[in-house]
């Protein structure tokens, strides 16, 4: 008797449609709606927006925009941490069909320089200053080497009063007049990818990407307009601008920002103040809330759902912060920015251990797959192999990069995600590292997640990265960077051995081990193991490959 094997391949529901029209008309369609409901609260500066209010202020910006001859397919950029103006620029461009570049606010000069000439940005929108960094010094160096950069305008500066201004010499149906030239599928955002290997690439989304994926992230999570999301997440990023902003808006709920960066006791302040019902963040946004000395003076109570993504989720994390945050709802998403970037999220009625092993089931209108990196064929469930997505959420392309596109999207529109990822018999999917981050020690792949989710059971670790790192002998071995818990010894090698030893297999167990106190970090809260790897064969002293 032979057993059928499934091939590692699902697709979404399509029970609910997709949404067929731009941000800006969406926008405009829930203002309508819910005119009086909260949409926008700024907790450092004390600002409050209704939906009515925040579509009057998006409409002067926009207004303004065009004034200042900004128009449909020209590029304009957002320098900026989470202050509301952020918000209303995204939905000012949108209306008038202008593509946003999303600039990392922890950019220095020649990053700037390059995201505005790569992008032929003509226009950016910046706080002079934040954290140190001198960005109108740096944008005013970087206009020396480009020529198309026409304006820059200062949040909370003149310049911005000025070109809010500009905009009561046009006549008011300027606004509806330009989302009346635009289309679904236009371009409407670039956002840069990490360029942890070569120059960042400037990921291309649509009208219908991104408003497609923040609609159906929060549908997920059942939002309604009596919601209030809390966002310490970037808006920078898809995390921040799509699946908070966008998700909570196409649903009438209220977004509040807590923070310009992301900052622990703010986030769970402006949780208790606001009775926020969601929140968002990376797990080490999750660790540090919970880590606070006063963690169990706030009242959380409030809470019934959020995301956890951005990077793996330990299993452990997601626990506590259903128990102890009241989060029972809370969801893990899986995706890219290139891919708008959710493909995968668990259900609101999964059980436990769907909702802390797997990153969920395939998303609503989209195809995925996992197949073998080296033929492309779709491998059978249970089995490893890259993680692969195709629907409405894939990018237009890189932008002004055909060659780049080309290696990430094939013929037939899939986009290769570079990550490793499993399907399990019920269409489930965990994803067990990258293809780059996979150790192989003498032949053996050895991923550095299953590590790391036995090494977070320790009770004296609070947070662990494993990484490979070049050995003579073997190819590569394993290194563990660990943090400790506050008041708890440091481990050794020996003692990590020893917790080891019986309950994983002894290829598995780190070689080195290295306790820090802190990671390399994105400014979006991801570890950048590329520096790790670098610095551990600094300190070991090990030869480079």
């Amino acid at each position: 008797m032979t057993t059928e094997v499934h091939e590692s391949y699902a697709s979404g529901t399509t029970a609910t449609p997709l949404l067929e029209e731009t941000i800006g008309a969406n926008f405009q369609r829930t203002a309508e709606l819910f005119p009086d409901r909260e949409a926008l609260i700024d907790k450092p500066s004390g600002r409050r927006w209704s939906y009515a209010e925040l579509n009057r202020d998006v409409d002067a910006l926009a207004r303004g925009l065009l004034a200042a001859g900004a128009a449909k397919g020209d590029r304009v950029g957002i320098w900026a941490p989470n202050v509301p103006e952020w918000v209303l620029l995204q939905y000012a461009t949108a209306k008038i069909g202008a593509i946003l570049v999303n600039v990392n606010p922890s950019y220095r000069a020649h990053e700037l320089t390059y995201a505005v000439q790569q992008s032929g940005m003509k226009m950016i929108v910046a706080l002079p200053g934040f954290k140190g960094s001198d960005y109108q010094g740096m944008i005013t160096a970087a206009a020396a080497n480009c020529p198309g950069l026409e304006a820059a305008v200062y949040i909370g500066a003149p310049s911005w009063d000025a070109l809010i201004a500009g905009g009561e010499t046009l006549p008011a149906d300027a606004v509806g007049h330009a989302m009346a030239q635009l289309d679904a599928g236009d371009p409407i955002n670039i956002q840069y990818t990490s360029g942890t290997t070569g120059y960042p690439k400037g990921a291309t989304l649509s009208h219908r990407n991104i408003l497609n994926n923040g609609y159906f992230v929060t549908e997920t999570l059942g939002f309604t307009e009596q919601d209030r999301l809390c966002v310490p997440v970037p808006f920078y990023h898809c995390f921040g601008m799509v699946m908070a902003n966008l998700g909570a808006m196409t649903h009438g709920a209220a977004i509040v920002i807590p923070a310009p960066a992301f900052d622990a006791a703010a986030t769970l302040r402006a949780v208790e103040e606001e009775r926020c019902t969601a929140l968002y963040g990376v797990p080490t946004m999750f660790i540090a809330e919970l880590g606070l000395p006063n963690f169990s003076e706030y009242d959380l109570s409030t809470l019934r759902t959020g995301i956890m993504a951005g990077s793996p989720c330990p299993v452990e994390v997601m626990r506590r912060t259903m128990s102890e945050m009241h989060m029972e709802g809370v969801s893990i998403a899986y995706g890219m920015t290139e891919t708008s970037p959710v493909s995968m999220q668990t259900l609101m009625d999964d059980d436990v251990a769907h909702r802390t092993e797997t990153v969920g089931r395939v998303h609503p209108h989209l195809e995925v797959k996992v197949v073998d990196p080296a033929t492309g064929e779709t491998v059978p469930r249970g089995v490893a192999g890259e993680f692969c997505t195709r629907g409405y959420s894939v990018m237009l392309g890189y932008w002004n990069d055909p060659a780049k596109t080309a290696e990430a999207v094939d013929a037939d529109r899939w986009m290769h995600t570079g990550d490793l990822a499993v399907m399990y018999d019920d269409g489930y999917v965990n994803i067990v590292g990258r293809i780059k981050d996979m150790v192989i020690r003498g032949g053996e792949n050895l991923y550095p997640r299953e590590i790391e989710e036995f090494l977070y059971q320790h009770p004296d670790i609070a947070d662990v990265q494993v990484i490979g790192v070049p050995d003579e002998r073997y190819g590569e071995e394993l290194c563990a960077w660990l943090l400790m818990k506050p008041g708890a010894a440091a481990l050794d090698q020996a003692a990590v051995a020893a917790y080891c030893e019986g309950r994983l297999s002894r290829h598995k167990i780190p070689r080195y081990v290295l306790v820090v106190d802190e990671f390399p970090m994105t400014v979006t809260g991801k570890v950048r193991k590329m520096d790790m790897r670098e610095r551990t064969v600094e300190i070991l002293g090990l030869g480079q490959r």
